[in-house]
């Protein structure tokens, strides 16, 4: 399951809805989203853009 320390859903209306520190998993009907805030479910998705910082060795 794909981790993000922060993604953006943009919504089908140009809205935007940023996430921190999430596992997502994307599925036909929207996106699945578990943060520390619980689970969600966003059905009306245009776009996502995920980033996952790492750090250097």
């Amino acid at each position: 399951m794909p981790q993000a320390d922060t993604l953006t859903v943009v919504h089908h209306d140009d809205t935007r809805t940023r996430f921190k520190d999430v596992r997502y998993q994307l599925h036909r009907d929207g996106i699945k989203i578990w943060s520390d805030e619980g689970e969600h479910l966003v059905t009306d998705v245009l776009m996502t853009e995920a980033y996952r910082q790492r750090t250097a060795k």
